[in-house]
């Protein structure tokens, strides 16, 4: 599909959406903070999310959704505007002394929905800049961690629509981590505290088993269960008002767990996330293996509004129309594009994951893989840093972890974590002459303004 052609997609999308234009649905993103596949829904036996999992049975679980880079502003950016962080400006963080911000030519969703007559709202979490090219009608930042006071003011949003058709964005501060741990310390109005045993839990493969790590997941998982009652407390907000039959709710995380091996990195464990759509007239229940990731959001909800995208290119496309599909055709491969996390925290890389194979091309490998501050501060880091030539981060050996080839070729539905490096591999040499030549045409497709590092060099030959 010609990424022009987007809204010209069959409409297999919810059936509120063929009742007329007078009917158009209204969107609710619902966006967690460092969430990986640890739901219920996703097969986390030790996750408690009742709430999630039952928006899944209510709609459509993704198994394959992927963010685009693993850093919370340069991932929401995505989210919001349907251009890679390379492309849009939003390289790294937004708050603070890291500045990043969105280029001045860059119309995001809310903007363009405002022309159909949409009121849009941003609650709890925002991190991208400026906010003046939002134009948001609403705007009730903070707090995301008090999911009640989260509840409230969606209410309050809700109050003021007047029964037009309406775009909130809520974002959740759960389950980041903060310096000391990740916020179970502190006071949650109307939450029930679900403390976790660190004894009980299995450790992912990706991390090593210690128990500062297990202390720390123990921790992660009482955040993800306070997450998950925010969105119950919401969903609770739209069947009073009766807004739930004629609202698209998704839910998603921006990027994986605050742990090594998974956030700031394009691993699986920091791009794969859960991805829930509920929407009227869709199947509930439905699982849908389509490869999507993050530059897909907007093509998909200006579909489904009717709105009109910006005059240049996006770079998804829309799933409206294989929303409710389990195995569509055409959607096995998805592309990557991270700059930085912080200002400090700079390691480009590009990379795509077909169904059997992830690529990643680290376009300077002399340099150290970075931290993010809150990741180096953790327990689990440092329990890996105190091993020193013998640290593991997971089966993958610490120096490895901090010092990468400039290629990296995985197979991954033999070694899920991306662990035994292929590129070197002469019988996977026409794989990675494939995946290698597709991430250089991706990167000119979106013009990714690093590419003048390819003029010379080992990469110069791709053109």
């Amino acid at each position: 599909m010609n990424r022009r052609q987007f809204l010209a997609a069959p409409a297999a999308a919810p059936a509120v959406l063929a009742q007329g234009r007078n009917a158009r649905p209204n969107i609710l993103v619902l966006i967690a903070d460092d969430l990986g596949l640890h739901t219920g829904a996703y097969g986390d036996p030790q996750a408690k999310t009742p709430n999630l999992d039952r928006i899944a049975e209510e709609g459509v679980r993704f198994t394959h959704a992927f963010c685009t880079t693993a850093s919370c502003s340069a991932s929401r950016s995505v989210i919001f505007t349907g251009l890679h962080n390379h492309a849009n400006g939003q390289y790294g963080h937004a708050h603070d002394y890291h500045g990043m911000h969105l280029l001045p030519y860059v119309k995001p969703l809310p903007a363009l929905l405002k022309t159909v007559g949409y009121r849009t709202g941003i609650i709890g979490k925002f991190h991208v800049a400026p906010a003046s090219q939002f134009a948001w009608d609403y705007s009730s930042e903070g707090r995301g961690r008090n999911v009640r006071s989260v509840a409230e003011r969606v209410g309050q949003f809700l109050a003021a629509a007047q029964g037009g058709p309406w775009y909130l964005h809520v974002g959740y501060d759960d389950p980041h981590r903060l310096r000391k741990g990740f916020g179970n310390e502190l006071e949650h109005p109307g939450v029930v505290k679900n403390v976790f045993d660190p004894d009980k839990l299995r450790v992912p493969s990706f991390l090593p088993d210690n128990a500062e790590v297990r202390r720390e997941l123990a921790e992660y998982y009482q955040a993800a269960n306070r997450f998950d009652q925010g969105v119950g407390m919401v969903m609770d907000v739209l069947r009073q008002r009766g807004e739930l039959d004629r609202t698209i709710v998704m839910v998603l995380s921006d990027n994986g767990m605050a742990f090594p091996n998974a956030k700031t990195n394009l691993y699986d464990a920091g791009t794969r996330l859960p991805f829930l759509v509920r929407a009227p007239g869709v199947r509930g229940g439905t699982v849908n293996e389509a490869m999507i990731h993050f530059p897909d959001i907007v093509p998909t909800i200006l579909e489904w509004t009717g709105a009109k995208g910006p005059d240049y290119p996006l770079h998804g496309r829309s799933f409206a129309g294989i929303l409710g599909q389990e195995r569509p055709a055409g959607w096995d491969q998805v592309y990557f594009s991270h700059t930085f996390h912080e200002i400090t925290m700079y390691y480009p890389i590009r990379g795509t994951r077909t169904r059997r194979y992830k690529y990643l091309r680290n376009l300077f490998p002399e340099l150290t893989f970075p931290h993010a501050s809150d990741l180096w501060a953790s327990p689990t880091w440092q329990s890996i840093a105190a091993a020193g030539d013998s640290g593991r981060v997971g089966r993958r050996p610490a120096a490895q972890y901090l010092h990468r080839p400039s290629e990296e070729l995985y197979d991954v539905t033999v070694d899920p974590d991306e662990v035994n490096n292929l590129a070197e591999v002469p019988e996977h040499r026409a794989v990675l002459e494939t995946l290698r030549r597709a991430t250089h045409e991706f990167r000119k497709r979106t013009k990714d303004p690093w590419l003048i590092n390819d003029r010379e060099g080992p990469f110069a030959h791709l053109g």
